[in-house]
Order: structure tokens, then C-alpha cells, then sequence
């Protein structure tokens, strides 16, 4: 089984809803709608030959300079029948991150989707307990958002010109 195979039966089945298809490093990544990824991924989990059957993560990427897309939902997968993986990401907006769990497919999902959610706020339509995992309850912010500087600004014992700035 090929890329240019899978590729070609997902662009018969969904047509203009796959798009940005590339392969790094060999690697087949394609980019999906929120409206279609459980087709998509339902359709390559019950496909008889593909049998994309585990998932291997779920995780969220913050790009704050593509404006209305700012979040990414990544979904790895592989068929361990076929030794075959995949990528699928889906963009989604700041403004409304949400997008449809994928827990009626994947009991892992469940972890993985509450560790997204606890770390970028991308909420997941649908999940049984969507709640933080990792950090605290209190929080009131997510601490994977790209929303704060690298550096505290506050800090005296630091000359810039030492750290060739």
C-alpha cells in the first residue's frame, strides 16, 4: 500500500474536502475540514484494505499569524495490518475552537483530546468528560497558547547587550 494509493481512494470518496497533501520525509499528511474529519477518519478506520485502526496521538499546534486558522488538530494515525501512517490536520479558528471528538471511534482518543484541551483550550463537541487532565482546575488560561512573552519582562538581572541583543 502506497501514499499515492491511499490518496487516491480518499480523493475519490471526499473530493475537494482532503486538500494540502504532501509527503514529508515520506510521510502522507493531508489537511480535512472539522465539518468532515470523523467521515474521514471513520471512513479510513472501517476501510476493509486500509484498516487505520490505531491512533496514535491527537495534539493541537497554536499558529497565531494565519488568521482564522489559528489552531491545528493533528491526528496521527496508523494501520498496523498494512505498517502504513498518516497524518491529518484540520484548522481551526481562534474564535471558535471547536471541533468533533473522535471518542466514538477511539477510547484513546478520550486522553488525548483532554490533554489538547488542557493545554491549547480546543474544545472537543461531544467528549464524555472534557475537562483538564494535567493542570489544575483553577487555571484560567491555557498554557501551550502563544499568548504570553518568553521571556519575563520584569527581570533586572539580565543586560541584554551580554546576550547579543
Amino acid at each position: 500500500m502506497t501514499n499515492q494509493e491511499v490518496f487516491e481512494d480518499l480523493n475519490n470518496r471526499f473530493g475537494d474536502a482532503i486538500f494540502d497533501v504532501h509527503e514529508p520525509y515520506g510521510f502522507l499528511t493531508l489537511t480535512t475540514t472539522r465539518e468532515n474529519i470523523i467521515d474521514v477518519l471513520q471512513y479510513l478506520y472501517s476501510h476493509q484494505t486500509f484498516q487505520v485502526q490505531f491512533l496514535t496521538d491527537i495534539t493541537g499546534v497554536q499558529y497565531p499569524e494565519l488568521a482564522g486558522n489559528e489552531f491545528a488538530v493533528v491526528y496521527h494515525l496508523h494501520s498496523l495490518v498494512n505498517n502504513f501512517r498518516l497524518r491529518i490536520k484540520v484548522f481551526i479558528p481562534a474564535a471558535d475552537p471547536v471541533i468533533p471528538t473522535a471518542t466514538g471511534l477511539w477510547a484513546s482518543a478520550n486522553w488525548m483530546e483532554r490533554e489538547t484541551f488542557d493545554f491549547f483550550g480546543i474544545v472537543f463537541r461531544g467528549h464524555p468528560n472534557l475537562m483538564r487532565i494535567l493542570n489544575m482546575e483553577d487555571m484560567d488560561y491555557f498554557p501551550m497558547r502563544k499568548e504570553y512573552p518568553l521571556e519575563d519582562q520584569t527581570r533586572r538581572d539580565k543586560d541584554d547587550a551580554k546576550f547579543g541583543r
